[in-house]
């Protein structure tokens, strides 16, 4: 079964950057779609981007123009670089994929990254 771990997180300023990682425990070249969530205090896990094998990527509107999800499958890894960050993106964030045949037909989450943005 995959294992995804996250790293990357910690306390930036509002505007600062940060590059998140999350680096499966096999092969991504066979797992089509890989995705990052993320979770405030309070709130529901939302997802803040997506990315295909194919390299097709969506963001939720909130990150638009400032997240960038990408992949290296010779590094089976995701990263999501994210810029200009603002308070309101402090969240623990998770990686996820869908149920497939990589995964065994089960979900897989990550343990999740803490990001912090605050002055």
């Amino acid at each position: 079964q995959v294992q995804l771990v996250e790293s990357g997180g910690g306390l930036v300023q509002p505007g600062g950057s940060l590059r998140l990682s999350c680096t499966a425990s096999r092969s991504i070249f066979t797992i089509n779609e890989l995705a990052w969530y993320r979770q405030a205090p309070g709130t529901q896990r939302d997802l803040v981007a997506g990315i295909t094998s194919g390299g097709n990527t969506n963001y939720a509107d909130s990150v638009k123009g400032r997240f960038t999800v990408s992949r290296n499958n010779a590094e089976n890894t995701v990263y999501l670089q994210m810029n200009d960050l603002k308070p309101e993106d402090t969240a623990v964030y998770y990686c996820y994929t869908p149920p497939s045949y990589t995964t065994g037909y089960l979900e897989v989450w990550g343990q999740g990254t803490l990001v912090t943005v605050s002055s």
